[in-house]
């Protein structure tokens, strides 16, 4: 235990040791024992400190304070007419949940499909169009090691 850490274990938990980590509990009263002087003065800070927050205290609320609250809430509306007038089936519990959350990921699924697809094609046609030959063709460093190299190192 250092005089750091001792400061640092009174100042976040004050001075009753009970209140102290139990993994260094032991430590710091050990700690405190050797070096009374130094560990005496912070803990009588400590303590003062801890007097003057417990000395703190929040009354309870008045009942007409609490009454005037709650007399100025709103009052819940109703529903509107058109919510409620709706078919029976539409009113089954978690219907629209399932449903609707089903069919948005169903076309969010198709529109990205659609989107890889036209990509696709746009660069096909780009190749086609242009004469470009595709990358992979022309470029030596795109092969793997299994398969053959454009250039041949064996005299290397």
């Amino acid at each position: 235990m250092t005089p750091e850490r001792f400061r640092a274990i009174v100042d976040a938990y004050g001075a009753d040791a009970r209140h102290w980590p139990a993994s260094e509990r032991a430590d710091a009263s050990e700690w405190a024992d050797q070096h009374r002087s130094e560990a005496d003065a912070l803990l009588a800070e400590a303590a003062q400190l801890d007097a003057w927050l417990a000395s703190d205290s929040v009354e309870a609320p008045d009942a007409a304070f609490v009454e005037r609250i709650v007399a100025s809430a709103p009052a819940p509306t109703p529903a509107p007419a058109s919510a409620r007038k709706r078919p029976r089936w539409l009113t089954l519990p978690g219907w629209r949940s399932r449903r609707g959350g089903l069919w948005w990921s169903g076309a969010a699924f198709a529109g990205v499909g659609l989107i890889g697809g036209f990509a696709g094609a746009f660069a096909v046609s780009f190749f086609l169009v242009t004469g470009t030959p595709s990358p992979a063709s022309e470029s030596s460093y795109l092969t793997t090691g299994f398969g053959g190299t454009a250039a041949d190192w064996s005299g290397e």
